[in-house]
Parts: C-alpha cells; sequence; structure tokens
C-alpha cells in the first residue's frame, strides 16, 4: 500500500464526508463508530516536510510602497532625474494611469548601509535598519496583475479573481490549531479595507473553518462575542449545548462539513469570551514594551496591531495578518510616503527585536510586502513638464519585499534590478515563487498541498512555482 499522509486522509475524509454516502458512512469508513463526534477540522497536524517556521505574521501594506524610495536605490535613476524616459524602456510596458510625457523619477531620500551583512536601506526607515541583519530582502518579485484588488487576491490566493483560498486558510488547512482556544487565522486592521475586501482572508472553496477570523480595534474583537444583557455565562453554555445537539443530528443525517464547521465555531465562541478580552487588553504589557512599539492602549494603530501580533503567536495563533493602509501615492510622495514611514518603522522593527528576545523569531516567519511596486516614472506631469505634487503609478515588473525568521537567511539582498527599476537582471521571483517558499518554510511541497474541487486538484501555487532556496538558512 502506498505511504498515505494525514493529510491524504484529510482530503479523502472531507471528500467523503460531501458525498452521498453520509456521516454514518463516512465513520465506518474510517472505522468510527456511527456515534463518534465529528472530527475537528483544525486538529493539530504534522506537516509531511521537516517545517522551520510554525507560524507566520504576514505584514500587508495596502496600496503598494514605493521599493525605489525604500529598498531598492538606483544611483543612475537620481543622476538622470527628470530626464524624459528612453522609448526602450517603455517597449511593451502596461501603466495604470500614467500618460503623457515619462519622466524619470529618482528617490530624493539617502541610503545607507546597515548591520554586519550591509544591507542597503531609505533613511525612511531607520529603526528597521537596527535589525537590517535578520532582514531577508528580495528585489526582484513580479506580479501578473497591475491593479491593487486583482493584484492583492493575487498576491494572497494564487489568482486575481475571487474565489480562491486565501493563503492563510491554506495554511490552517495544511497544519491546524495549535490552540483550539483562538482561531488559527487572525485578521488585524489599521485603516480601511483592501481593494479585494474580505476575500484576501476569505477560505474560497476550503471549508470555511479556515477562513480568516478579523478582530476589531474597539468594542468586542469578534462581533457579538459579549453575552446578552441579563444572561449569565452558564445560560449561554446551555444554549450552546442545545443547538450543538441540533447541529450534530443534522450532520449525521447529511454529513456536511460545513455543519461540523458550525458545530466548532459555536464552541471556539464560548471559549473566546474569556481568551479573547485578555488577549487584546495591551494596557497590561510593560511601559517599556509599550514605548518599544510605539503602541498606546484604547487606540487603533499598526503600532497596537504589531504587539497584538507577537501576542496572538505566543498563544499559538498560526497566521497573524496585518493589513495597513494609504500606500496609494500617485501624488504626494515627498510627503505621505515619510508619514506613512513613520507609522510602520518603530513597530515593525519592534515585532522582529522582540520576537528574537523571546525566542520566537526562529518558528515565526515575519513578511512585509505588497501588491505590487511602484514606477520608475514621476506621475503627475503637466503639459510644460512640470511636477507640483508627484508621484508614482502602479509597476507590477520588479518590487520589493523582505521576510525574516522562521528559517529565513538573515542578511541577504536577493535579486537585482536593471539602472532604472524597471525590469528584473539576476534572480527574478514570480509571487508563485515566494508563495512556493513559504510554504516549504512551515513543511509543505507546494505542488502536493491541494484540494480537489469541480473535478480538478487546486493549490495555493497554481500549475507554477519553485523554491527560492537562497533564501532558506
Amino acid at each position: 500500500m502506498p505511504d498515505v499522509t494525514h493529510l491524504d486522509l484529510v482530503q479523502r475524509r472531507d471528500f467523503f464526508s460531501r458525498s452521498l454516502l453520509g456521516a454514518a458512512a463516512l465513520g465506518l469508513l474510517f472505522g468510527e463508530p456511527a456515534d463518534a463526534a465529528p472530527p475537528n477540522p483544525l486538529a493539530l497536524k504534522r506537516p509531511p516536510l521537516v517545517p522551520s517556521a510554525k507560524r507566520v505574521i504576514y505584514l500587508h501594506m495596502i496600496g503598494a510602497p514605493s521599493q525605489l524610495d525604500l529598498f531598492d536605490y538606483k544611483p543612475t535613476l537620481v543622476e538622470r532625474d527628470g530626464e524624459e524616459c528612453p522609448e526602450s524602456l517603455l517597449a511593451g510596458r502596461r501603466f495604470a494611469f500614467i500618460g503623457g510625457k515619462m519622466q524619470l523619477a529618482g528617490t530624493r531620500w539617502k541610503f545607507g548601509r546597515h548591520g554586519a551583512s550591509g544591507q542597503e536601506l531609505s533613511e525612511l526607515l531607520p529603526r528597521l535598519a537596527g535589525v537590517a541583519d535578520e532582514l531577508a530582502i528580495v528585489r526582484t518579485l513580479h506580479t501578473e496583475e497591475i491593479n491593487h484588488a486583482p493584484a492583492q487576491l493575487f498576491l494572497h490566493s494564487g489568482s486575481g479573481r475571487g474565489g480562491r483560498p486565501s493563503f492563510g486558510s491554506w495554511v490552517t488547512y495544511g497544519l491546524g490549531a495549535e490552540n483550539q482556544d483562538l482561531p488559527a487565522y487572525v485578521v488585524l486592521l489599521s485603516g480601511p479595507l483592501g481593494g479585494a475586501g474580505t476575500g484576501l482572508w476569505a477560505n474560497g472553496f476550503l471549508p470555511s473553518v479556515y477562513q480568516g477570523i478579523q478582530f476589531r480595534s474597539s468594542g468586542d474583537p469578534v462581533l457579538f462575542l459579549s453575552s446578552p444583557a441579563g444572561q449569565s455565562h452558564a445560560d449561554r453554555r446551555r444554549i450552546y449545548d442545545a443547538v450543538k445537539s441540533l447541529n450534530e443530528r443534522q450532520l449525521a443525517d447529511v454529513g456536511d462539513p460545513e455543519i461540523a464547521t458550525r458545530i466548532r465555531q459555536y464552541e471556539m465562541a464560548y471559549r473566546m469570551q474569556s481568551s479573547v478580552p485578555e488577549l487584546m487588553d495591551i494596557s497590561r504589557e510593560p511601559a517599556a514594551t509599550l514605548d518599544r512599539y510605539g503602541a498606546k492602549p484604547g487606540a487603533a494603530s499598526f503600532a497596537n496591531n504589531c504587539l497584538l501580533a507577537r501576542r496572538l503567536v505566543e498563544r499559538g495563533v498560526r497566521v497573524v495578518e496585518l493589513y495597513d493602509s494609504d500606500w496609494d501615492h500617485h501624488a504626494g510622495l515627498a510627503t505621505r510616503l515619510p508619514a506613512k514611514c513613520r507609522d510602520v518603522d518603530q513597530p515593525m522593527a519592534a515585532l522582529v527585536a522582540d520576537l528574537k528576545q523571546r525566542g520566537l523569531l526562529d518558528e515565526t516567519l515575519v513578511i512585509w510586502g505588497s501588491e505590487f511596486g511602484r514606477t520608475p516614472l514621476r506621475q503627475g506631469i503637466d503639459g510644460d513638464g512640470k511636477a507640483t505634487n508627484p508621484g508614482r503609478d502602479h509597476h507590477k515588473d520588479a518590487y520589493s519585499i523582505w521576510l525574516a525568521g522562521g528559517g529565513i537567511r538573515g542578511g541577504v539582498t536577493h535579486g537585482r534590478t536593471d539602472d532604472f527599476g524597471f525590469s528584473p537582471v539576476e534572480h527574478p521571483v514570480a509571487v508563485h515563487d515566494l508563495n512556493a517558499t513559504v510554504l516549504r518554510l512551515l513543511g509543505f511541497d507546494h505542488e502536493r498541498l491541494t484540494f480537489q474541487y469541480q473535478g480538478r486538484e487546486f493549490r495555493l501555487t497554481d500549475v507554477q512555482g519553485k523554491v527560492v532556496r537562497e533564501l532558506l538558512a
């Protein structure tokens, strides 16, 4: 008999549970009594390969920061700032909005070398420079989508169209939960939601138990978590038990895995009444820790969310995604980019340092990035070639991200773009390559983490992707 992984069994179980065999036949097939409790879809699972990381903190900057002003310094572009762009550099390229005169735009900010590794970073990120030796900077990531919502979906699900499972859903499907009292996949927002909406953490065609759960910064962290006025904890327990009994009867009749999800979520909600309020109360952190992150109890901010991300992974949450808005700088780059960098520089550097100090960084992968980058061209040029408040347009062909911890080789810069930053010239990395690499760090062969839907096997990396082994420690 060929080897069968636990994940294979989970997939077969799901397939049969969707069929007309029903829950009773499914239980007999797997040697379970007909009245056995439904299997926990978030039970802890062992990945098929040796993992370097157990959990992920994903920092997504909604709108796309300018890599040319933060991570990819181009002296030639600076020297030729304001010149008309040669036609040879524009041939075959797509831009979202920019038109008219194509004027080269070098960065106005200085770059410096940092750490023993000499990582090159912008002066806009002085705190991040302090953890430069922990970072692997990828300068040659490229995507297939040029507009925000499709590119956000493509990065997170492997497809520019909705309906596919998100990255976090794939990870929790493959690994389960470490802490049965908290969601395996948590989402935190600072600012408005991205153009792709809640599809960024949707379960797609996976059972809905694998979708991300948004924690809010005010009121109940999760909607309707608190008991209604006049209802005791014991009252709510009796209600849950009655609803569970009804759901279990329906599950036995029809074998729908979504009913098992419903049972699981009711139980989770009951336990979260105790676990979540304490978790979200950062006022219990020492003053020195709050100062380190720049966090303020009671506020809604990226700094608070970075501190919460550390608290979540400390308690075994598998995937934490932070979405920070207002990085779409088509205009006002000179003032808006520094302001956004001030928002994120201190807390994201504190997060990396704090995880390392607590011995969590080795098993926690931190990813910082966005859906695409920005052009080496100045946007906002009038007919006379003047720009009063310029920015940069969308750029899908080459942009930068960084990773730290969780089996990543720190202190390296991977890939090189041309002298103007238009295209990769060494070691291009596609989005599918990035996701294949992250899954490998978590213990998966990206080609084998699959789910059958509508007659075919789907995966996060679609039909492409290769592991970028130069990034692995």
